[in-house]
């Protein structure tokens, strides 16, 4: 199979996996170097459908010795297999940066043999990309669950961002859909991946330190920060029985305990057939969008997962958001003065945000806040006059301040897509953009 052939194939194989984003590290290009990673993301090529393509997202093979029952790439499937040379992806990754189509790789696979043999080879790609070529654009890598610790150090000295997908919310369930996989042998490069973070950056901080009191010559110097970008790790929503109430509870013990930058969330999509499996074919992207609002309120709102739900109510509204949901459930706490509120107050108030609420802080010093410049600040003023009050008088005008009026004018049908994207959905109109090269 040739390489295009690969590309076709390998690249629609990575749709499924949605743990793709190049947030979180800076660098700057470099003499007799290629490229660089900018932490606000890269948006310099577009698919057919008009979504901005930031990385060649792509397997390194879809050759797998692991069954699991969801997985369109399982070995017991009879389907079209390729795997790339880890020189030929490298080769390819920078032809593609040299034509401007990317700045960035985001890397998964199956299991070729076996987990070291796997990895043993990505290590290789990405060695010849850093050291062969210089590239200094940003590198996403998949860490295979039993990689021995030695290969996961080497490929975190490598990328900027490693993920090990978590799969399912529980050990039942992985063990019902993954007999090959185990919690622990995702765990174990967890808790290897956050040590050794916590190690490179306690190490380099000394150094800096000690380069206040010698010569810099004499400070022994490290090439590359270990996953500078963290790791992140992905769960499957909808496959299994668990509630939105573990789930939840299981993202707040990862980011807690592992440090994790990001989980991601991918609603169940149904591609084999398999008694284990939902015998329905629903897409629960409903679900998932609330998920992704939940865990943007944990990550940057300061709220608690039992904040947001409980387990007499496993599973979170579809018809209003987790925030306006809590909201309506402490009207005790409401309405807040604009003018005199907290940073924290504001922060739970639905319709302002993080910066709305920095914002506001920042403008009540000069001025007294009304609706014009709520406006101007840019909050959602429509959804958050229902919770405030502007110097004493309440902006909710025609509304009974009562939980099923304001949960009437709250609700609404979701739009769009889900805040973290379905990202393996961009790779549907990727193949067109890349097949003007060849």
């Amino acid at each position: 199979m040739d390489t295009t052939a690969k590309l076709a194939l390998l690249a629609d194989a990575a749709k499924y996996d949605v743990a793709c984003t190049s947030s979180g590290i800076d660098r700057d290009a470099s003499r007799g170097s290629l490229g660089n990673t900018a932490s606000a993301g890269i948006c310099h090529s577009f698919s057919a459908d008009g979504r901005c393509i930031s990385l060649l997202k792509v397997l390194f093979t879809n050759a797998c010795v692991f069954d699991c029952a969801y997985c369109a790439s399982r070995c017991s499937n009879d389907t079209p297999r390729a795997a790339f040379r880890p020189r030929e992806l490298a080769d390819l990754t920078i032809e593609f940066y040299r034509r401007n189509y990317i700045e960035g790789l985001f890397l998964s696979s199956g299991v070729l043999k076996s987990p070291d043999y796997t990895t043993e080879r990505i290590v290789e790609c990405l060695r010849i990309l850093r050291e062969e070529y210089g590239f200094r654009g940003y590198i996403h890598a998949k860490a295979v669950p039993g990689t021995s610790p030695e290969l996961i150090a080497q490929l975190g000295a490598l990328a900027d961002r490693i993920s090990v997908n978590m799969e399912l919310p529980s050990s039942e369930s992985l063990g019902l859909l993954c007999p090959d996989k185990t919690k622990e042998s995702i765990v174990a490069p967890m808790r290897q991946i956050r040590q050794s973070i916590a190690e490179d950056r306690d190490t380099r901080a000394l150094m800096r330190k000690s380069s206040c009191y010698m010569a810099k010559r004499t400070v022994p110097r490290k090439t590359r920060a270990f996953a500078p970008a963290g790791q992140s790790t992905q769960m499957i929503i909808g496959a299994t029985p668990e509630t939105d109430f573990q789930i939840l509870r299981l993202s707040s013990s990862l980011y807690k305990q592992m440090n994790m930058k990001r989980v991601f969330f991918s609603a169940y999509l149904s591609v084999n057939d398999d008694v284990r499996l939902p015998s329905n074919n629903i897409v629960q992207l409903d679900r998932e969008h609330r998920l992704y609002q939940a865990d943007w309120l944990m990550r940057f709102y300061k709220f608690d997962a039992s904040e947001l739900i409980d387990e007499s109510n496993p599973f979170l509204a579809t018809d209003i958001d987790p925030k306006a949901n809590w909201a309506l459930n402490h009207l005790d706490r409401f309405p807040v003065e604009v003018n005199t509120a907290t940073y924290d107050e504001l922060l739970r108030v639905p319709g302002i945000g993080v910066r709305g609420a920095k914002a506001i802080v920042g403008a009540r010093r000069a001025t007294s806040l009304g609706e014009p410049e709520l406006r101007k600040l840019g909050v959602a003023y429509k959804r958050a006059r229902y919770f405030i009050t502007c110097r004493g008088r309440y902006q909710g005008r025609g509304a009974r301040f009562d939980k099923e009026s304001l949960h009437a004018q709250l609700a609404a049908p979701i739009h769009g897509g889900s805040h973290g994207r379905r990202a393996g959905h961009v790779l549907s109109g990727q193949m067109s953009l890349f097949e003007s090269a060849s």
